[in-house]
């Protein structure tokens, strides 16, 4: 990844949704580098999907929590595949410290919740996790 691919994703970052002709006229390259450059990234799955984000409060009947997760061993790849494959984690993050993961969930209800922790502590190589349920965003 060079400047340009890096400026490239930091403008999508902001906004997913600009178009290629937009992408370019920032970039100060033509469309077909922008076009050729994200076939690239995608193929290189450094970009791996486009999504939308949603202010906290959009949603006030959502439940969110945060888990923390000790991975056995180092089982460490196995349990992010498995993490990234389950529907109720929204992010997941390696992290240092007591955890050895910080897992966002998302559910509509306290039994889809619950369903969710059923699945995730089901998966072969976690040691054990602790969960908490979000109150309240401040920012």
């Amino acid at each position: 990844m060079d400047d340009t691919d890096r400026h490239l994703i930091s403008l999508l970052r902001q906004d997913a949704r600009l178009t290629v002709a937009a992408l370019a006229t920032k970039l100060g390259v033509s469309r077909g580098t922008v076009t050729n450059r994200l076939r690239r990234l995608e193929d290189e799955q450094v970009i791996v999907g486009y999504t939308l984000r949603l202010r906290p409060d959009a949603e006030p009947d959502q439940i969110r929590a945060w888990m923390g997760v000790l991975v056995e061993g180092n089982q460490t790849r196995e349990v992010i595949a498995n993490l990234l494959g389950e529907p109720g984690v929204q992010a997941l993050h390696d992290t240092n410290g007591r955890w050895d993961l910080l897992a966002e969930l998302r559910a509509d209800s306290m039994a889809e919740l619950s369903r969710v922790l059923e699945r995730v502590r089901l998966i072969k190589g976690i040691r054990t996790t602790e969960t908490s349920i979000l109150l309240a965003s401040y920012r």
